[in-house]
């Protein structure tokens, strides 16, 4: 419903501030309107035919490491940490199993794996919960951590980037690991608060520190290098992880004895619908963007968030990607449209690209995510769940914008 409004409402602000401009005697205003919706969607379908490819392929490659043990794999080494969160859960309650298959296809980029063990989650917590109509502890805390989404491999906003004609477009695959770790770090303490749950305790000590510590040790050293070094470095140990994990996946499943080429091509058969489906919702974001581009309405929004910003800061160079990081906790499709048209507007390796790039990738859904899995359980009173969320949005938003600066200047 949030995005019925949004998108209605792109087009009733554009129509408004085209007449305004057209009164003032700006007479190619309707013409320039008209003439987006041709070029918009042009630029929907080449980005989708490429996305059917890319995300084919890396759907298959999923389903290799979901099958050659990956997600278990996962599953095992964070489950000392995790219980840890989650007090009020008998011990080897089923509910932590399917919240941690859930986490780790989230890492994986697994997202048709991630929801349904998401509702199985869900399900599972509410035969603990005491009152079946109000969000329990550990909901929240399952559904905040969720939708900060620490992500491993952002394989669409990759997919995309190399549709625009990035040169390299794993080169913000550390700066969004990096960024999305501080969202999934402020949900975290923001519910551990709420919930007095001891930070401190050896386990969640170890784990948080130990993280926390290597991803500061990386910004430190990055920090310290010019642009250009900070951009080859992080382009090789993108693209260096990428693939090791991917030969990983491979050597597991051959270890388990599956059948590789069988194994990708049943993934790589869902990804193919995936991307078929994509083609609708991108065509009518990315059209509606381009009337509210076309129109100088979208100038307007930048000018009035970018003077905002200029009264305390020098370098507003993030706002004009800005909207990308708004759009994104109401509604996926519409934050991927307002990344495209950022790239297709400055370039998928200007800065304001790979900024939005950056926070497409480090924030996540709140709204649907909440809506979704709250209703699968029929909750009707979700406590503070809302409002830690999008704090983890937040941080999420804060940490890629310093991000971006060091890594792309």
């Amino acid at each position: 419903m949030a995005l019925n409004y949004i998108w209605v409402g792109f087009f009733l602000i554009a129509f408004v501030v085209a007449v305004a401009r057209f009164i003032l005697g700006d007479t190619a205003v309707f013409g320039d309107m008209v003439q987006s919706t041709f070029d918009m969607a042009k630029v929907s379908v080449d980005i989708s035919i490429y996305l059917i490819g890319v995300i084919t392929l890396w759907q298959g490659i999923m389903k290799v490491g979901e099958e050659g043990g990956a997600v278990n794999y996962l599953t095992r080494i964070v489950s000392p940490f995790f219980t840890k969160l989650f007090p009020e859960l008998p011990k080897n309650h089923p509910a932590i199993g399917a919240m941690m298959m859930n986490f780790s296809a989230n890492m994986l980029g697994l997202d048709n794996a991630a929801t349904p063990l998401g509702l199985k989650a869900m399900q599972e917590l509410q035969t603990v919960n005491e009152d079946k109509e109000v969000a329990s502890n550990a909901m929240i805390m399952f559904i905040v951590l969720n939708t900060s989404g620490l992500t491993v491999i952002p394989v669409s906003v990759m997919a995309i980037r190399a549709a625009q004609g990035a040169a390299n477009p794993a080169d913000i695959f550390l700066p969004i690991l990096i960024a999305t770790y501080f969202a999934s770090l402020g949900g975290l303490i923001t519910v551990a608060i709420r919930q007095r749950i001891n930070l401190l305790q050896p386990v969640i000590l170890a784990w948080l520190g130990g993280i926390t510590a290597v991803i500061a040790s990386v910004l430190v050293v990055f920090s310290n290098m010019d642009s250009e070094s900070v951009g080859t470095i992080s382009s090789a140990a993108g693209n260096g992880i990428i693939l090791t994990i991917i030969t990983a996946f491979l050597l597991m499943a051959l270890r388990k004895k599956v059948n590789v080429y069988d194994t990708f091509i049943e993934g790589a058969k869902d990804g193919f619908n995936v991307s078929i489906k994509i083609i609708p919702y991108l065509v009518a974001i990315l059209v509606a963007i381009g009337v509210f581009r076309a129109s100088g309405a979208m100038d307007v929004l930048e000018d009035l968030i970018a003077g905002f910003f200029g009264l305390f800061l020098e370098d507003t160079r993030f706002v004009d990607a800005l909207p990308t990081a708004l759009m994104k906790p109401l509604s996926g499709s519409g934050a991927r449209g307002m990344m495209v048209e950022a790239m297709n507007t400055h370039g998928a390796d200007s800065f304001v690209g790979r900024m939005a790039s950056v926070f497409q990738g480090s924030t996540e859904t709140t709204f649907y995510t909440l809506a979704v899995y709250f209703g699968s359980v029929s909750i009707r009173k979700t406590r503070y769940a809302l409002q830690a969320g999008l704090l983890a949005d937040l941080c999420g938003i804060v940490a890629a914008i310093v991000i971006a600066y060091i890594f792309f200047g």
